[in-house]
Formats: structure tokens, sequence, C-alpha cells
């Protein structure tokens, strides 16, 4: 975990259990090198609408998929899409396989809206790349929702289903 963020995390007094592993880019890599690790796994996925005007950071159960159809009627756009690995750079400070919540420090402009499943919320522990996808953090429900808070993003706890 780079300096910046370990000082966030004391300066907002959120504990957190840092787990080190090989890194992982896909879920199923994440099951075979992390699936040891407690908690509520999940995946995050930094959206766009068309014209690069609205940012979308999504969090979900590891397992559950996004319906990008669905999501943009949610937010009232004809249609988003991945965020290009420059926005990624440029916004949360981040690259692709290391996306998470924590990236949100990052962004100093409040340009991304954080969309959280309500499983994710709900979920008495969650873990999440620092940044980094050769760590993970496990942080309880109360670290989670402080984290959440301190970011200064609008954040909304939406019930997604799951894209089959």
């Amino acid at each position: 975990m780079d300096e910046k963020l370990a000082e966030w995390l004391k300066q907002y007094q959120i504990e957190y259990k840092l787990h080190t592993h090989p890194a992982v880019f896909t879920i199923e890599e994440a099951r075979e090198h992390c699936g040891h690790i407690s908690g509520l796994h999940c995946k995050n996925l930094f959206l766009k609408d068309i014209k690069r005007r609205q940012y979308f950071l999504v969090t979900l159960p590891a397992e559950k998929r996004l319906d990008f159809k669905k999501f943009a009627r949610k937010v009232n756009l004809p249609f988003v899409k991945l965020a290009d690995d420059d926005e990624l750079i440029n916004i949360l400070g981040l690259t692709k396989g290391a996306v998470s919540p924590l990236g949100l420090i990052n962004d100093v402009n409040k340009k991304v809206t954080y969309y959280i499943d309500k499983e994710v919320f709900q979920a008495e522990r969650v873990t999440f790349h620092p940044n980094i996808n050769t760590e993970t953090l496990e942080l309880s429900k109360e670290a989670y929702h402080t984290l959440v808070k301190c970011t200064g993003n609008k954040f909304i706890i939406e019930e997604f289903d799951s894209a089959d």
C-alpha cells in the first residue's frame, strides 16, 4: 500500500487488515489467491457516459455482474461504458486490476459518483485492493462506511440485479 493511502486511512482512523498475495487481474485469480481472506469479495467498475461528462464507480459482490444498459437507465443516460486507462489514472490515480473505492481519495475534483450494491454496504466485512492488485484490505462494516463517507464523493446505495 502506498504511503499516501496509509496516511489517509490513519487520518480517518479506519482500521483494516492487510493481506499480500500475487497480482490478480480477474475474479478467477482473486478466488485462487485471495479466497482465504474473510469478508465479502468485491469487484469495482469505473464507468463513464459517452460524452465523458459523468463518471461512476460501481462496487458489487465479486460474483455479481452489472447490466450496463440497466445502469445507464438508472442514471438517466442513453449509454455507459468502461472509462479508459487515461481517465482511470487521471481521475482515480489507478491502473486496471487495482480499481477500488480507495481510489476515490485521489478524485480531488469529486467527479465520480459512487454506486454501492446494497449487499456490499450491508456486509459485515468487505475486501478491496488498496489501489494495487498485490494486496487486499479487509474492512469491517463500520470501517467501510467511514471510508465511504470520508472520501467526500456522492454515494448511492442501490440493489443491483445480477446480469445473466
